[in-house]
């Protein structure tokens, strides 16, 4: 089990020194760890999810049990696991750092996220983690679409995550999941994409703080404020996900200035 002291990667650093202030005010009341997606709750009622990485997770019969109680501790104490190597305590952190951030969340658009991003017929276009909703709309939009993932899937266009660097460099935009915070490959990927006309960091994952993408080449955030705990937390609990929870979030898009 990690000991959550890993050495954080910069954004990961970033996020908690941004939260920081927040936290230290804030006590976690609730965490759930469902099957597909962690939540934490804190004692202002915010609430923030991200995705859970089971399939990577040692699992053991203590658990996270040299944690627990999660409840009634000060959300600063969530802040570190962001940096862990282990699956479900990244997944804690970020959660925490999206339920911190999610009653500040100011200049925000509405919506779809292909309507904002500006698309041209023209694009190249990468995304990095297989967004399979956006993935029609998109074909008949641009130019190519290359799409990357963890677990490929040989009879699709879909390909191995590490063969993402061969197109990124000349890509037009790139849409990027925001769980690649919890596996620490955000960083490499980012200067990657430095060429990149528009870089999207999406997802319910997606911490929706600009502040922490200044200077990196991250143009938009596209992620979820939560409009109904309660049933956000009943469909983690029983193992739902996006397709089941969409229904109780705000997708929104935020930009971000002062891109490297």
């Amino acid at each position: 089990m990690s000991s959550g002291t890993e050495r954080p990667t910069y954004l990961a650093a970033r996020l908690q020194e941004l939260a920081a202030d927040l936290a230290i005010k804030r006590t976690v009341e609730e965490v759930r760890i469902g099957l597909a997606y962690t939540a934490v709750r804190l004692d202002d009622n915010s609430l923030g999810v991200a995705l859970t990485f089971l399939d990577d997770w040692e699992r053991c019969c203590q658990g996270l049990a040299e944690r627990e109680p999660l409840a009634k501790r000060n959300a600063s104490d969530l802040l570190p696991m962001l940096a862990s190597s282990t699956p479900v305590e990244a997944a804690l952190g970020l959660a925490c750092v999206n339920a911190l951030f999610n009653g500040h969340v100011r200049g925000q658009q509405d919506g779809d996220v292909l309507e904002v991003v500006g698309l041209q017929p023209s694009d190249k276009v990468v995304m990095v983690g297989h967004f399979r909703p956006i993935v029609k709309r998109l074909k008949n939009r641009i130019g190519s679409l290359h799409i990357f993932e963890r677990k490929p899937d040989a009879s699709s266009m879909v390909r191995p995550a590490d063969e993402v660097f061969s197109e990124l460099p000349d890509a037009d935009i790139a849409l990027i999941t925001a769980t690649s915070i919890l596996n620490h490959s955000l960083d490499p990927i980012l200067d990657a994409a430095h060429g990149c006309r528009q870089v999207v960091l999406l997802g319910a994952s997606t911490p929706l703080v600009p502040e922490a993408f200044e200077n990196s080449p991250v143009t938009l955030l596209s992620g979820v404020v939560v409009r109904n705990n309660e049933a956000i937390l009943q469909t983690i609990s029983e193992g739902g996900g996006m397709y089941i929870f969409k229904h109780y979030v705000d997708k929104v898009n935020i930009s971000v200035a002062g891109r490297s």
